[in-house]
């Protein structure tokens, strides 16, 4: 039996909002092919020793909505997430009951807005702790954090090195923690 989707509303502690993205520069090929590549083989981009990537649901080399994955992320929580949207330059999982966070993710990749042959792929993530303790070893304790940014960069990083094309700059990180209190923005690279 399938598991229950865990939005972020059902999560404790501050909402996070983090972007991570890579800017490349000449790529080999077009954004279409790049991505579908990245689709069908998801679990070769994330670093496996951080989150390793499993497919429970679906067919094998390729993504279609419903397909679920099963994570097994460094530290003491694993987590699954389902396809809920699938576009033209982009997709989206949710995470599934018990994952660590409780959100959505969204994977894009697209023509970047002010520099000509140039790709933009980008990992945008709303989500909250599934809990108190998880948001107290991911946000106060910081060792989600660091384990989550490390797996996203390599992500990137690898998207770009796939591509064939010159990466313009480092990966970039950008994180907004809203809180009752308010809001702050931070730019982690």
């Amino acid at each position: 039996m399938s598991k229950a989707e865990q939005p972020a509303h059902t999560g404790s502690g501050p909402f996070f909002e983090r972007r991570y993205w890579v800017d490349v520069q000449h790529p080999r090929q077009p954004a279409a092919e790049l991505l579908q590549h990245i689709k069908c083989h998801l679990p070769e981009y994330s670093p496996d020793l951080l989150a390793d990537f499993e497919k429970k649901h679906g067919a094998a080399g390729n993504l279609q909505v419903g397909d679920e994955f099963r994570i097994k992320i460094l530290g003491p929580w694993n987590g699954e997430v389902r396809v809920t949207e699938i576009g033209a330059d982009y997709f989206e999982l949710t995470t599934l009951e018990n994952h660590p966070e409780a959100g959505k993710i969204c994977f894009s990749l697209r023509p970047h807005a002010t520099l000509p042959d140039t790709l933009r792929f980008e990992i945008h993530s709303r989500a909250r702790s599934r809990d108190g303790l998880v948001a107290l070893t991911y946000d106060t304790l910081g060792i989600g954090r660091k384990v989550q940014q490390q797996t996203w960069e390599t992500f990137c990083q690898r998207v770009a090195e796939h591509s064939g094309g010159l990466q313009l700059v480092p990966v970039q990180v950008e994180t907004i923690k809203q809180e009752s209190s308010g809001t702050h923005v931070s730019h982690d690279a």
